[in-house]
């Protein structure tokens, strides 16, 4: 393999929320910028795998990195996901107790709020917590409110903060895991991946779960990650009433408990647990897990029906240990090495505060930062089928028939949104990526129908072979062995003995 050298002012490691806010937030400035990712796409570590909520900041400790960009995080999304495109909702939260015993609980949460700042918190009665949610459990006897909380799509945040990156000048580099990091004279000068080679001025490591492996490279272990799993259920949108705002139980010291919470999307996801787990690469579903998620859940909504369970599946989340904090500033002894790491919950809503704060950071470590008058902030939300009127979605079938042709009958996703998907400015080139960008794969039959019909539009679309196409990169390819060859025309006739499309001939 011939290996290539690139040049540029800042490395940033990791692809998640955290890391391609960062890159984005680069992006104003006249520097030259490499985000390198180890997966085959953005957002596929922590990112793709968590409660997607946007916290008030009434749960961290005053006066921790968490407190303080848990908040800043917050007043920024509204901003940042319209300039963004992004699916955002401030529906406000909700922490209930079901016993006596958990309302002082309450009061130190409400006290803790208002000393990192949260606007607008209260305690109410059960009266207001029914009139919020009528399938709220009998036994709610208080709750606090904090109506700054809401929800948002995290893959869908991370995908937009890289398109609008790469657009403004960010070189992307996926499928590439960093193998190593040179440090000269006491400042890290060199990321190497399995085939690039990146001389660099500064380094962010925004690497999740791996930032401790990456903050070794140059020397620095003065943190651990260890990663915690939590499990969850994801129920059809025919349940998405049972909560109109996310829910959680008073907390414990390890874990802000299972949420039952509605999605952007309109289903209801319940979840998570918490777990401590060796590696990083334990994402198994238990029994035992699942079990101690759905009992909880139904602890706040008793009436969470199983029979709408769509699908189950775990995250990992990277805890920073022994501090359980963020880590956030350079690595002792390597001062243009700038953490970004232990970005566990509520990383998600700090992750806006964060990226300036890194870039702030890279500024007082020598970053000459000049802005650039070119920057464009906007990232126009993609068409979707399912989001338009039906005047809309006539318009745009005549202009290509292809958005008149559905690939995904359970939410209505369309020939034409995977095809615009896989030509935008970050590359995606799998099944997951396709699901991530549209849907496409996300609704109750999870695939079934549509899945063959989205390999056969990837593979035409890339110009490959679909026994070439994947699930999420590698070896995970979705075809195995002998077999008949998809329909590359996506006509939804694949299995159709001896289908003729049009101007080609299938076997």
């Amino acid at each position: 393999m011939n290996r290539r050298t690139i040049r540029t002012d800042v490395v940033v490691i990791g692809a998640g929320v955290v890391g391609t806010g960062i890159a984005r937030e680069l992006s104003r400035y006249d520097v030259d910028v490499v985000l390198v990712e180890r997966e085959a796409d953005v957002a596929w570590g922590t990112t793709k795998a968590n409660t997607a909520l946007v916290h008030a900041g009434y749960d961290a400790d005053p006066g921790t990195n968490k407190a303080r960009f848990n908040v800043a995080g917050n007043a920024m999304y509204p901003r940042i996901t319209q300039e963004l495109g992004v699916m955002y909702k401030n529906t406000g939260t909700l922490v209930v107790a079901t016993a006596p015993d958990q309302v002082p609980h309450l009061n130190e949460l409400l006290e803790r709020g208002k000393a990192n700042g949260v606007p607008g918190l209260e305690i109410i009665g059960r009266e207001r917590i029914v009139e919020l949610e009528p399938f709220i459990s009998s036994d709610a006897i208080a709750a606090l409110w904090a109506p700054t909380g809401g929800i948002t799509s995290p893959w869908e945040l991370a995908i937009a903060y890289a398109e609008n990156a790469v657009d403004n000048g960010v070189t992307i580099l996926l499928s590439s895991p960093v193998t190593a990091i040179d440090v000269e004279g006491g400042r890290a000068v060199r990321v190497h991946t399995p085939d690039t080679t990146i001389d660099t001025q500064f380094v962010v490591n925004a690497a999740g779960l791996f930032a401790d492996e990456i903050a070794g490279m140059v020397g620095a272990r003065d943190f651990n990650i260890v990663p915690r799993k939590g499990e969850y259920y994801l129920l059809d949108k025919r349940a998405g009433h049972l909560a109109r705002h996310p829910l959680f139980p008073v907390p414990t010291a390890f874990s802000k408990g299972i949420v039952v919470t509605p999605t952007v999307d309109g289903n209801l996801l319940v979840g998570p647990n918490s777990q401590v787990v060796e590696g990083t690469s334990d994402l198994d579903t238990t029994a035992a897990g699942l079990d101690e998620v759905i009992t909880g859940a139904r602890r706040l909504v008793p009436s969470i029906p199983l029979r709408d369970n769509i699908t189950n599946f775990a995250g990992l989340r990277a805890t920073a240990q022994p501090s359980g904090d963020f880590v956030i500033g350079p690595a002792n002894g390597v001062p243009n090495f700038i953490n970004a790491a232990g970005i566990q919950s509520p990383g998600l809503t700090a992750a806006p505060a964060i990226a300036l704060e890194i870039v702030n950071l890279l500024g007082e470590a020598g970053l000459k930062l000049v802005e650039k008058p070119d920057f464009n902030p906007i990232r126009p939300r993609p068409a979707r089928f399912e989001e338009m009127d039906d005047d809309q979605r006539s318009a745009a079938a005549a202009r290509d028939s292809r958005w008149g042709h559905i690939i995904c009958r359970c939410e209505s996703v369309t020939e034409g949104e995977i095809v615009e998907a896989l030509h935008r400015s970050v590359p995606c080139t799998t099944l997951d990526g396709i699901k991530f960008r549209t849907r496409a794969g996300a609704g109750r039959c999870q695939g079934g129908f549509c899945g063959p019909r989205v390999v056969a539009i990837i593979a035409r679309e890339l110009g490959i072979s679909p026994d070439a196409v994947t699930k999420k990169g590698g070896t995970s390819r979705v075809l195995v062995g002998p077999g008949k060859q998809q329909c590359s025309c996506s006509c939804g006739k694949c299995a159709d003995e001896g289908h003729v499309g049009e101007g080609e001939t299938h076997a």
